[in-house]
């Protein structure tokens, strides 16, 4: 999923959520949320939106603010 790093090891859970819920399938997404849990998710999630700057494209990071006041 995050082919430009070398050592995965070292990816925070902010840049491996960011990843997975731009690029990842349905399946990735629910792994990654049984990996690390919704609510932990949700809160990492949150406070990536609150920033200037984030990377999610305006229809995931509107899918995913939907998602997470439902079931977080």
């Amino acid at each position: 999923m995050v082919w430009y790093v070398k050592d995965t090891a070292r990816l925070s859970q902010s840049a491996v959520l960011e990843a997975v819920l731009n690029y990842g399938d349905f399946s990735d997404v629910k792994t990654l949320l049984k990996v690390i849990g919704t609510k932990k998710a949700a809160g990492i999630f949150r406070r990536q939106m609150k920033s200037r700057r984030h990377n999610y494209r305006p229809e995931i990071a509107n899918y995913f603010k939907l998602y997470f006041q439902k079931h977080a």
